[in-house]
């Protein structure tokens, strides 16, 4: 039983509080309390609007998806995210928190609560969802002009990497210092990391995470993010969490592997004998059908559009096979008690909450509506042609129309999400590139 938020700061002597929600783009907002005004409140106000900043800081006309008044919204602490900041200066804790209206009711906007709706359509039937994210990210050297390409970080060697080291143990180990404070870090902060590994691209890394229930993990997700970034500093290095931040090299993923079991713990997508059950199909297929329809939520900036290109490690549709990692959906070899589906169309960028939201919500219309999947892609899927949405623009038109996902994610969600992406849209697109004053300044 998780012990009261109060006998946790006072048994760790916490001197402050951060008071964190994530907002649409997955940023932590928030306050820092003192611990005893925390305990004293029980609850933080904030304004509901807060929700709705893009990721530059702006917001859209919010009077349509939050009122004309911006009122305030309340934010009840989730007693089981507290968790010890590890690398404050002083004793420092931090709580995620659930966004109400006054009435008690979740928030409509909050991805939080977007992801419970989703579970709570499984617990009506019966069903627990498991998750298992995998997470890539770069190292990076520090890099204080936007207009300068990024480059791999010096590790202990003093040279950076000069090409691509899949898998090596030497690489990681360059960066030993960085990374035996991240584990230390991700144990106190009771993040459940499991496997390292170096993925492709120069200064490119995996971590993996022990599986679990999806809000929990959801959560972890979240902090973890803002623990690596803590710890590259540390060592004066920068970590990005960018789908694609270097041109020629590999994007980094956020693969969700997902498995469905019933109240008994029983994995429904396999039989007694260890056959396949009609459900796992009919998943397969939900997945298929939806994920061009949710873009935004697995790929939510024009940055994630440039990683989904052939033979890069990453999917351009959503074949899916067995043991197959150019499909966008692969079914890892496991017994049957594993079976399970991995969704590898989701950029690291991504909101977790909102990602696993939306790839359970694929599987549970697949299960509801007895989709049929296709047949197994059993070579290259990517001789298979783009089956996603190209740019981020057409994605958000393809998610506003889908009616299903407008009823299983709230329409008001959905039409608020697209808003915030539009903006953030409409604002790349006045940038003038480099590219353009290279090739078009004196050309044309």
């Amino acid at each position: 039983m998780t012990p009261s938020l109060a006998e946790f700061l006072i048994a760790h002597r916490i001197h402050e509080v951060e008071c964190v929600i994530p907002d649409m783009t997955g940023i932590a907002r928030g306050k820092i309390l003192p611990r005893d005004l925390f305990l004293a409140e029980g609850q933080m106000r904030l304004p509901k609007s807060v929700l709705l900043n893009t990721v530059n800081g702006q917001q859209p006309d919010n009077g349509p998806y939050v009122g004309d008044t911006d009122p305030d919204m309340v934010c009840v602490p989730d007693a089981a995210t507290v968790r010890v900041v590890p690398w404050a200066a002083e004793p420092v804790a931090v709580v995620i928190h659930d966004c109400q209206e006054w009435d008690g009711s979740p928030v409509a906007l909050a991805p939080r609560g977007v992801l419970r709706r989703v579970l709570k359509l499984y617990a009506d039937k019966g069903w627990k969802p498991v998750v298992a994210p995998e997470m890539e990210f770069y190292l990076v050297a520090r890099q204080m002009n936007p207009h300068e390409p990024l480059q791999p970080p010096l590790g202990r060697t003093g040279k950076p990497e000069a090409g691509r080291q899949s898998y090596s143990i030497d690489a990681v180990n360059d960066f030993d210092p960085f990374f035996m404070e991240l584990s230390s870090f991700c144990s106190q902060h009771r993040l459940g990391v499991e496997t390292l590994i170096h993925e492709a691209g120069p200064g490119q890394m995996e971590i993996n995470f022990s599986h679990g229930e999806p809000m929990d993990l959801a959560d972890r997700v979240f902090l973890f993010k803002r623990t690596v970034r803590e710890t590259a500093l540390r060592h004066g290095i920068f970590a990005t969490f960018m789908a694609k931040p270097m041109e020629q090299e590999p994007g980094s993923a956020m693969h969700i592997h997902q498995s469905i079991t019933d109240v008994a713990g029983q994995n429904i997508f396999s039989n007694a004998d260890g056959s396949e059950t009609p459900l796992f199909g009919n998943y397969i297929a939900g997945l298929q059908t939806y994920i061009p329809q949710l873009m935004p939520m697995f790929a939510p900036y024009v940055n994630s559009y440039r990683r989904l290109s052939p033979f890069m490690s990453a999917p351009i549709n959503v074949r899916w096979g067995n043991d197959n990692r150019t499909c966008g959906i692969r079914v890892p070899k496991s017994g049957p008690d594993a079976r399970r589906v991995e969704n590898r169309v989701p950029g690291v960028d991504v909101n977790p909450y909102l990602a696993m939201a939306a790839t359970l919500a694929c599987g549970y219309i697949g299960m509801c509506e007895n989709l049929q999947a296709s047949s197994p892609t059993t070579d290259s899927a990517w001789n298979v042609s783009h089956e996603l949405p190209r740019n981020l623009e057409d994605a958000i038109n393809a998610m506003r129309s889908c009616a299903p996902m407008r009823e299983i994610l709230g329409a008001a969600f959905v039409d608020a999400f697209c808003a915030v992406k539009e903006l953030e849209y409409a604002t790349y697109n006045r940038v003038i590139s480099s590219w353009e004053r290279e090739h078009l300044l004196l050309l044309v």
